[in-house]
């Protein structure tokens, strides 16, 4: 098979795919630096503070699935446009209801809906311009974007909002938002339609079928170009491949996002209890504290694209997810271990490493469901992945908590290691492609 590089248009579209998730990270995780202000400054309860501050990731939530549904059929370029340049507007919005709880929440949410669109249609767009033997290492690229976005608010919305305050913070993303809404209507172009091949698609529950993966003549999608696995009314029929319900195929996406809601659930217990636990277990002076997790946070950004990439040489997105999965029961394990005594440089270390294991498996996972679930899915299944993930970390935030006051963090870590231990049977044996 030749193995074509991808074209300069591919690497314009992931570069542009990064800033855009960068920026819909800084609309959705945003609120969250705000609380002490929200507290202090505009007078509002913990309670009405925590609840704007999730109110994003609930409109997230509740809208991912239908803005892949919608980048199915009506393209990346448009979803991407349209969804970054909602964010923009609903931020500039709030602006006016800065002093109402009730309405901040309202449209904050607002916002974090919109700002859904990138997280469905940036990994699609990527997916689509990426030959198959690259990516692994493009989506490891693109999901850098999201711990990347997390710091660089961490590091730039406090001192904003202690210079403007929060009406400060909502022109500061609807300044980044406007600017990326620009940036996408002029660059971003839906991807080429797929080659017409035949591929051998490995059933994941034992069977080996050959499918026709040959996709009908394209049409023209909004932007005039053509669409992969699309047909105007009337023409072709579709194949088997582009037609049927890749969830109803074969068990494969399914396990797929059972293996991430799983993983994910150390991740979000290290991300979100991670700087107490070296503060209030390690004694570790909270300035420190922060540095380790801002660099647990880089280390895990870079680790992604190292896995993706490794993904690509060994031509395997599940064998990789299986060995990511049992080096994530052991460095939670280790975790629980050193919970039972100070051991600061030794956490420090074994921290960094445990976060950076904790991540490894998104870019695989979304490269995994882009490529099982094919041209006419892969918005949809990407969504569904991402409503999975978001809801077991809701779930979680209250869960750990409740966990570690009752029985402390070392059982506490010791039963979370029980989610990537589980996982590690549900990785299915073979990739599937449905794109290529």
């Amino acid at each position: 098979m030749t193995r074509n590089r991808p074209s300069p248009q591919a690497w314009i579209i992931l570069v542009i795919g990064v800033l855009t998730q960068m920026a819909a990270t800084i609309a959705i995780a945003g609120p969250a630096f705000l609380i002490p202000y929200m507290h202090t400054d505009l007078g509002f309860t913990l309670t009405q503070a925590g609840t704007v501050a999730a109110a994003p990731s609930f409109g997230l939530i509740l809208t991912l699935i239908a803005w892949g549904a919608f980048a199915d059929r009506y393209g990346e370029r448009l979803a991407m446009t349209l969804g970054i340049a909602l964010t923009a507007v609903f931020s500039a919005a709030a602006v006016l209801v800065v002093d109402s709880p009730i309405w901040m929440v309202i449209v904050i949410a607002a916002s974090g809906a919109a700002a859904a669109s990138v997280n469905s249609a940036s990994g699609r767009v990527v997916m689509g311009w990426f030959p198959r033997h690259r990516r692994g290492l493009a989506m490891g690229i693109r999901q850098m974007s999201q711990p990347l976005g997390t710091s660089i608010a961490a590091v730039t919305i406090p001192p904003i909002a202690a210079a403007g305050g929060f009406p400060a913070y909502l022109w500061y993303v609807a300044a980044v938002s406007g600017a990326l809404t620009l940036i996408c209507f002029a660059l971003v172009r839906n991807p080429p339609p797929s080659v017409p091949t035949r591929t051998e698609v490995a059933d994941p529950d034992g069977a080996t079928d050959v499918l026709d993966t040959s996709l009908p003549e394209p049409a023209a999608d909004v932007n005039g170009s053509a669409r992969p696995g699309t047909t105007s009314a009337g023409e072709g029929n579709p194949s088997p491949t582009s037609a049927v319900n890749p969830y109803r195929s074969d068990s494969f996406l399914w396990r797929i996002h059972g293996v991430s809601a799983l993983l994910v659930i150390p991740q979000f217990a290290f991300s979100t209890y991670g700087l107490i636990w070296l503060i209030a277990n390690q004694g570790i002076h909270a300035g420190t504290a922060g540095a380790i997790v801002a660099a647990a946070q880089i280390v895990g950004a870079i680790g992604r694209m190292v896995v993706g990439g490794l993904s690509d040489r060994t031509s395997s997105r599940v064998g990789l997810m299986r060995v990511v999965a049992i080096a994530a029961v052991v460095s939670v394990v280790a975790i629980a271990v050193l919970s039972l005594t100070e051991l600061p440089v030794v956490a420090a270390i074994v921290f960094i490493l445990a976060s950076a294991v904790s991540v490894a498996d998104n870019g695989l996972a979304f490269a995994s469901v882009a490529e099982a679930a094919g041209p006419r899915w892969s918005g949809k299944a990407m969504g569904a992945q991402n409503t999975g993930q978001f809801v077991m970390s809701a779930l979680l935030g209250p869960g750990f908590g409740a966990l570690v006051t009752v029985f402390g963090y070392p059982l506490s870590f010791g039963l979370i290691a029980l989610a990537p231990l589980l996982s590690i049977g549900i990785v299915p044996r073979k990739d599937v492609d449905r794109i290529t």
